[in-house]
């Protein structure tokens, strides 16, 4: 298959906005000339990722990634750069001449991670045949559609069945005729072994959910029993183990199909099972979300928080899913305090997908959007649950839980309104719940649930002002004088012809650190075939993460339109001064090897004499040392 020429991949490039790219996967928003989430690449409390829509380019200010819209799907969804192009362009309709297409190209990558994903999407291909196309799955098919899972939704989700253990090893099979690697099937989670080293498929007898990544790529997958044997004590669910490509800890259901639907209604709805998203799906509520099981760990909620500033709960409207609300409530309080929390309280006995098959989705879908409440408003009915309130003492404790909950509420208003239920409901009088209140002390932890005013539609200017991300900007690496002199230098150089010039003219000049010499050695040859200088473009030809952050860190660099010969000629003084000599003789080495890559005879012999320069000028030193 042909490189793929750069000329095209900058017609690619610039196709796209970066910002319409990266929306997909992080919620971003607005401030001053960046846009600012919660960086993807690791757990980030407080947004820290900044979007440069005019430079089309990404930095974290915590971690340091970078790159502009290519790298940011290579890094994000594991692609190698020519598959990051491909996906691009058929996010633009651009089509690529067939010689820049592999006839085999798949969108996951050959590493073992790549080939363990690849062996599970075949695997999903084939239990959905099973279900779908043979006499062995048609009493699962009967069974979802009796359901009211449709045959699209079937096909939607990628359903399967994994045929009974009487039969054949049908998995096994089919990967030994493809001539998969033993060890590679050991790992895939698919199988189990015995003690002979045999393997043998891990589900029989179940319908399969494929568990999906971000991108859409199956790496696990949940298997519930169709029909259970008396005789066997068999689990109604079976999932994957954890493998290289699948950690429950970090995987939503239909993560992948809902932040799509987020970005059209601003919102998450996290359900309890994976029936319930797919039943959801199906009635056109398109956000839905379920994880692996009902406790929510600290990187789902971290996923959640990077795709929306919302997330509803919906879960089973029975104890169990009562007392689920309440620890996923709690979790998010504890993990993203910023993010908004709505409650969707089912009838007593009835999960969402029982609710559509009973009522019909339009009836689901305006429960939904009707039923919501905040999480102040749950915990107070939540606090009620097994209780007498006819009792005195069961009332008094009552009332005293229900004030410490709205003593975390935030605004007195919110404040006012619920006192003013407590008193109507239980006949009291409000001043002394009111004076009872001003004896509790809010909770010392950010009470995100009780925030009343920004889970508003329409917040105030100053609510929404306060709900701005902030950016820590001290956790950008400081630069010692030496490095911000190269860095100003380098900002120059590509700004300014005449300082392009005035360097390539400069003799025996080099930068002192090795990573802005061969970056500089780089920005030299991307001046040979442009003349405008992009940063975007700039990062399609570096492959270093610390050229990468030096890039990035520049382009945000302020200078002055009007660049003058003093601030030129201070920033070459105090990178000749400043800089070691076993530095400067490391950066050279660097460059007389670049030339030498580059057959560059001229470049090469103008360097080594340079180099033998600065032997010269170090072991002159040393002798002085030793007199």
């Amino acid at each position: 298959m042909a490189r793929i020429p750069n000329e095209l991949i900058d017609q690619i490039r610039d196709s796209v906005n970066i910002v319409d790219v990266i929306s997909q996967d992080v919620q971003l928003k607005k401030q001053g000339k960046n846009l600012m989430g919660h960086c993807p690449f690791h757990r980030d409390d407080t947004p820290s990722f900044a979007v440069n829509e005019q430079k089309q380019f990404f930095y974290c200010f915590s971690c340091h990634r970078s790159g502009n819209v290519f790298g940011f799907l290579q890094q994000l969804h594991n692609l190698s750069f020519p598959d990051a192009v491909r996906q691009v362009a058929e996010m633009s309709n651009i089509t690529l001449p067939t010689q820049y297409v592999s006839e085999n190209h798949q969108s996951v990558d050959n590493s073992p991670k790549g080939q363990l994903t690849k062996l599970h999407d075949q695997a999903a291909k084939l239990y959905h045949h099973l279900l779908v196309n043979t006499e062995a799955g048609e009493k699962a098919l009967h069974y979802l559609t009796k359901r009211g899972v449709s045959r699209k939704l079937i096909d939607q989700f990628d359903l399967g069945y994994a045929v009974e253990q009487s039969d054949e090893e049908v998995l096994l099979e089919y990967a030994q005729k493809q001539q998969i690697d033993y060890q590679l099937l050991r790992q895939s989670g698919l199988f189990t072994e015995d003690q002979q080293g045999n393997l043998h498929d891990r589900f029989h007898g179940r319908i399969m959910y494929p568990i999906k990544n971000e991108n859409g790529h199956v790496i696990a997958f949940s298997g519930r029993i169709l029909a259970p044997k008396a005789t066997q004590n068999e689990p109604k669910y079976m999932n994957s183990p954890e493998t290289p490509i699948f950690n429950k800890r970090r995987t939503l259901f239909n993560l992948d199909l809902a932040k799509k639907g987020a970005r059209q209604s601003g919102s998450l709805t996290l359900f309890e099972g994976f029936m319930d998203v797919i039943a959801a799906f199906g009635v056109g509520v398109k956000n839905g979300i379920a994880s692996m099981g009902t406790n929510l760990t600290e990187e789902q909620i971290q996923i959640i928080q990077r795709i929306t500033s919302q997330v509803n709960i919906c879960y089973d409207g029975d104890d169990p899913g009562q007392n689920a609300i309440n620890r996923a409530v709690q979790m998010f309080t504890d993990n993203a305090p910023r993010l908004g929390v709505k409650i969707i309280q089912l009838p007593a006995g009835i999960d969402p997908d029982e609710y559509v098959q009973k009522y019909g989705g339009i009836k689901f879908s305006d429960y939904l959007s009707q039923n919501t409440e905040n999480s102040v408003e749950f915990h107070l009915k939540y606090l009620q649950r097994g209780l007498n309130l006819k009792n005195q003492d069961e009332l008094m404790g009552y009332l005293n839980a229900a004030l410490q909950v709205i003593a975390g509420v935030s605004e007195p208003v919110a404040q006012d309104l619920y006192l003013q239920k407590l008193a109507t409901k239980f006949g009291l009088d409000k001043t002394s719940l009111v004076n009872q209140l001003a004896k509790i002390q809010p909770p010392s932890r950010p009470a995100q649930s009780y925030q009343f005013s920004n889970r508003q539609s329409r917040p105030d200017r100053n609510e929404a002002r306060r709900s701005q991300p902030s950016v820590q900007m001290t956790t950008q690496p400081l630069l010692s004088k030496l490095q911000s002199a190269e860095q100003r230098l380098l900002k120059y150089y590509v700004l300014d012809e005449g300082v392009r010039k005035r360097l390539h003219g400069q003799e025996g000049f080099s930068f002192a650190d090795v990573a802005y010499q061969q970056l500089y050695q780089k920005i030299t040859e991307y001046f040979v075939d442009h003349t405008e200088f992009s940063t975007a473009a700039m990062l399609d030809r570096i492959d270093n993460p610390e050229q990468q952050q030096i890039l990035t860190q520049m382009a945000e660099l302020s200078i002055d339109d009007n660049i003058s010969d003093d601030a030129v000629n201070d920033c070459i003084r105090v990178i000749i001064n400043e800089a070691p000599l076993d530095q400067q003789i490391a950066a050279k080495r660097a460059a007389l090897d670049e030339a030498a890559m580059m057959n560059d005879q001229e470049l090469t012999t103008k360097l080594a004499t340079e180099l033998v320069n600065l032997y010269q000028q170090q072991q002159q030193m040393k002798t002085e040392e030793i007199n």
